[in-house]
């Protein structure tokens, strides 16, 4: 592996979604940049993969690297994809040269966690006893989907019905914010290349944003019109941010790399 060796472009998901969710972006992209999207665990082709956390989430993650000959990577993830590349990154994997956050939560402070567990305990056995028109309905009900307007949340409800309730059900048990640690202090800290994306219709997220920004001198933050799920709602400005920020990460030597 040398310097010169072009990352990938590697994509997560988010809860319900599968790796066709960056379908779009992708498509802008063309063939600028070698690209690899990913279903998580629980999703997609992976509906039968389990993983019992974040340090088995971060594990899956650097196998699966590997089986596809990935040995230097920039990592984007939106929101659960998000929260386990940051994860990942925290572990400074060789051959990381980039991190890339769409609406995704750095983490809650101790106090919040409990409530946070018992939050998704109830959504995870909804996931597993209710028909998923109903459970979906109510999920892009959320304060972090206001955005939407009602045919989009039906777009987004069709979109999902082929999922497995119990396999994600599982995944939200496992990776559920509640779990999660605290990695703002990391990013404050880090000095790899770290971006974060969020759309000023999406309140709670745009405000996390803009403070993790004032603490985290090597995160840059950018805002575009749109709500929680920016890639799938304008790609074009997506794959635009992606594509600058790319060139930028290539440049990026992390001095846990093989020399």
């Amino acid at each position: 592996m040398t310097p010169e060796t072009p990352p990938t472009l590697v994509l997560l998901h988010g809860l319900w979604g599968d790796r066709h969710d960056w379908s779009a972006v992708e498509a802008l992209l063309g063939n600028s940049l070698p690209i690899l999207s990913l279903d998580l665990p629980g999703h997609g082709l992976a509906r039968e993969d389990r993983t019992e956390g974040f340090s088995e989430a971060h594990r899956w993650l650097s196998h699966t690297l590997a089986s596809h000959g990935v040995s230097r990577y920039c990592l984007a993830g939106y929101s659960l994809g998000g929260r386990l590349a940051l994860y990942h990154a925290s572990h400074a994997p060789a051959g990381l040269c980039g991190l890339w956050l769409e609406s995704a939560h750095p983490g809650l402070s101790l106090n919040e966690r409990k409530a946070r567990l018992e939050h998704d305990e109830r959504w995870a056995v909804r996931f597993e006893r209710e028909p998923l028109h109903r459970v979906l309905r109510d999920w892009y009900r959320q304060p972090v989907f206001a955005d939407l307007d009602a045919a989009q949340r039906m777009q987004r409800q069709q979109r999902r019905q082929g999922n497995d309730g119990r396999a994600v059900a599982a995944m939200l048990r496992a990776t559920s914010l509640g779990h999660q640690p605290d990695l703002t202090a990391w990013l404050a800290r880090t000095q790899l290349p770290v971006a974060y994306l969020s759309g000023c219709d999406d309140a709670k997220f745009h405000a996390l944003a803009t403070r993790l920004a004032t603490t985290c001198p090597q995160l840059e933050h950018h805002v575009l019109d749109g709500g929680h799920n920016l890639h799938a709602e304008v790609p074009q400005a997506v794959a635009r941010l992606l594509s600058d920020w790319y060139a930028r990460c290539m440049r990026y030597r992390s001095p846990h790399d093989p020399q």
